[in-house]
């Protein structure tokens, strides 16, 4: 009953009740008054005869009336005309009053202002498109800031490389730095990081744009498993890190893509090597849950603070702020990749740690075959 539809048809027949209540309070006001004045020359003359002045009489009589009523309907029918038009702009303003609003703050959003917001009052389809736009207007606000924050985010891992680089080739133009092997080996490494961060960018770009294709079809998760640890076991060994993954024998096939889903597990594993001092252990298992296979890389690592477990798939976002790049930190935007990569799978991920120096646990859902 709070739909538009409705008010609209109120406010119609709003307009019709005005309209002929008008009309009939007019008419019973006005109508004695000009029945009245029109009767006046309704009295016989002196002198005429009982006959032909009756019927007279009568024919003006009633013509007398019929001036009267038309007058008196006249007035009524402009009274009610003006009162109908009242109620009608009345109406019509509380209903187009908002779409007013909502397209001056439209205007303005497109100016750059993000953070417009309408208000919204009622529950018809008018307050629904009220709460809509304004939730648009958040997210429109919420992707400004973080295309700012990444336009920053990329200027400062850019900066770092490129530094080192500037550093390398002023000592070796000026002579402070020899013209070595070691010296050209590492501006090499840091063209090596440059590179790196340029390809986890366009990988990024397309991730998150979609613009890439999926393979999908019934896997062995334990085939894909060996794979990722042949990759890794070498850093694993030479840092002292135990890798342990266990698989039930029954553990149904996923609908995934091969190699997309081994980026995930080479991403998470290598994480959790990262963040995980020597002699600790990091640790894969899965399991069946309803009609999905839950995956969980969990480690004995540094753990992760409550207050950044939700921005732990942000672009650019360290736990540790001064592990940079160059120091072993990574992009920041492997787990972005990540996450971006499983929900194209129609899957989920998280993180969950009971704190810092108490490990970490990073858990994705596949769609079993």
């Amino acid at each position: 009953m709070n739909s538009i539809q409705f008010k609209l048809l109120l406010s119609y027949l709003a307009v019709l009740v005005i309209g002929v209540i008008v009309l009939l309070l007019a008419v019973q006001l006005i109508a004695p008054s000009a029945y009245s004045r029109h009767m006046m020359g309704e009295m016989p003359m002196p002198g005429m005869g009982p006959g032909r002045g009756q019927g007279q009489g009568a024919n003006l009589g009633l013509a007398n009336f019929r001036a009267g009523m038309f007058e008196a309907l006249g007035y009524a029918i402009v009274a009610a005309l003006l009162a109908a038009v009242a109620v009608s702009i009345f109406l019509s303003r509380r209903i187009v009053s908002p779409l007013e609003k909502m397209a001056s703050a439209a205007q303005r959003i497109a100016a750059g202002h993000y953070d417009e917001r309408v208000a919204v009052s009622g529950s018809d389809e008018i307050a629904q498109l009220g709460e809509q736009f304004n939730q648009m207007t958040e997210k429109l606000e919420s992707t400004e800031t973080m295309r700012r924050r990444l336009i920053g985010d990329v200027s400062h891992e850019l900066r770092t490389p490129l530094t080192a680089i500037k550093g390398y080739m002023e000592g070796l133009i000026d002579g402070v730095l020899p013209a070595s092997a070691e010296t050209f080996e590492q501006v090499h490494r840091e063209a090596e990081r440059l590179g790196r961060l340029v390809d986890d960018l366009q990988e990024l770009s397309r991730v998150e744009a979609g613009a890439f294709s999926l393979d999908v079809h019934p896997v062995h998760l334990s085939d894909l498993m060996q794979t990722t640890v042949k990759r890794l076991s070498p850093a694993y060994e030479k840092k002292g890190v135990r890798l342990h993954w266990s698989l039930p024998a029954d553990l149904p096939q996923v609908l995934a893509d091969e190699d997309r889903l081994v980026q995930v597990l080479t991403n998470l594993l290598g994480n959790a090597l990262m963040y995980t001092p020597a002699s600790g252990e990091v640790t894969v298992t899965a399991a069946q849950v309803g009609n999905d296979v839950q995956v969980t890389v969990k480690d004995t690592g540094l753990g992760i603070p409550a207050a950044s477990l939700p921005h732990i798939f942000d672009r650019f976002y360290r736990v540790d702020k001064s592990r940079s790049r160059s120091a072993g930190g990574g992009s920041g935007i492997g787990l972005t990749i990540a996450k971006a990569i499983i929900e194209a799978h129609g899957g989920r991920i998280w993180a969950e740690s009971a704190g810092e120096g108490q490990g970490s646990a990073f858990t994705f859902t596949l769609k079993s075959a």
